[in-house]
């Protein structure tokens, strides 16, 4: 069996994702480049043009195997944890706590795929349902339009782009509502899966700038969309927040992207830092799913030190106990966000450490890296 390579540059840019994800959960505006690069007009897309990158047309030969492996690497870890995060809720609500919805067919089954905040420990793990849904009707769409032996890379990606433009400019008018989320987001999100898959097999062989003259371009681009744009912020999940009409926002997760990735490229030749992200990048699963939980953690020590020590006074109580997004920041000081953002990585890093290791011993597959 021929030895698996790894893709570095690629692992990278998905740890580089999953840390503006994460930090953005913080409201932490650490690494947005002095407001320049927002990591809500484009840290979501990274990941779909990351699935569209390693998309294989073998998929279309073997549309049964492939759903298949998707539904194991993707909805049955989900579904597990799903029903964790079900019971935890149950027993949270039972210890005073106000937050999530309570545990029911509905949550552990039907709302996963409408919104995926049912339990809100976990909620950024909203994007695997979408993502496997996309990866869906992806392999759908291209095995449909190979029967009928057309050159299909170009044709879907600009009916795709079309259909998320309009799908903006119906959310901007009011339409994209109620059920109507659902196939929104679809629309919306489905041309970030082809820019990846553009990218590979179009433009990558040309992507041969230097450093200095790409992120002049990319950065100059994004300066003069700033400028003239009121906010770049968007949000993927609830299809809303478009503050500059239905083009804007695709060009800023291209050039969110564009800047991240060759980022990643660089830092790669950086032996150290690049040996650190590609383990995250190799875990960010985990990450996505369990990062909430671990500011719970940190919080509920702070809560502890309030009880028992004259430490954290000032600590709101009634809201921790009702509020998902509460960031409680000892002395009210900004630096404390890096406790959670630390937290927020190494806690489900740890956790996943410990998952693979019971895997091992149990003889289970575990996640195939890319």
């Amino acid at each position: 069996m021929a030895k698996f390579k790894e893709n570095k540059e690629f692992r990278i840019l998905s740890a580089i994702g999953i840390i503006l994800v994460v930090a953005g959960h913080l409201g932490y505006d650490l690494f947005d480049i002095g407001g320049l690069f927002p990591y809500y007009s484009f840290h979501v897309f990274i990941f779909l043009f990351i699935s569209g990158y390693f998309y294989k047309d073998e998929a279309e030969r073997h549309i049964g195997r492939y759903l298949l492996r998707k539904c194991k690497t993707l909805l049955l870890p989900y579904f597990v944890w799903n029903l964790f995060y079900g019971i935890l809720t149950t027993l949270l609500h039972a210890a005073g706590f106000s937050i999530g919805e309570p545990l029911s067919l509905k949550t552990l089954f039907l709302s996963p795929f409408l919104d995926g905040h049912q339990f809100l420990y976990h909620f950024p793990a909203w994007f695997v349902p979408v993502l496997f849904m996309l990866e869906v009707i992806n392999v759908l769409m291209r095995k449909v339009l190979s029967l009928l032996r057309i050159n299909y890379d170009w044709l879907i990606f600009g009916g795709c782009l079309a259909a998320g433009i309009l799908t903006v400019w119906l959310a901007n008018g009011g339409h994209v509502w109620g059920w109507y989320k659902l196939p929104g987001r679809l629309l919306f999100m489905m041309p970030g899966l082809q820019m990846g898959r553009i990218y590979r097999k179009k433009l990558e062989a040309y992507d041969t700038l230097t450093d200095g003259p790409y992120l002049l371009i990319v950065m100059g681009i994004q300066i003069l969309i700033t400028i003239f744009c009121a906010g770049l912020n968007f949000s993927a999940v609830w299809v809303s927040s478009f503050a500059n009409g239905p083009v804007i926002p695709y060009i800023t997760v291209i050039t969110g992207i564009a800047f991240w990735l060759r980022m990643a490229k660089i830092i790669s030749e950086i032996p150290y830092l690049s040996k650190k992200l590609v383990y995250i990048g190799r875990n960010t699963y985990g990450v996505m799913m369990n990062h909430v939980a671990a500011f719970m953690i940190v919080k509920e020590v702070f809560y502890l030190c309030s009880l028992w020590t004259p430490l954290c006074a000032e600590f709101d109580r009634e809201v921790y106990f009702s509020e998902i997004g509460f960031v409680y920041l000892p002395g009210g000081a900004e630096a404390g966000k890096w406790i959670y953002l630390f937290a927020g990585i190494a806690v489900p890093l740890l956790i996943s450490a410990l998952l693979r290791q019971v895997a091992k011993m149990m003889n289970l597959p575990t996640r195939r890296r890319r």
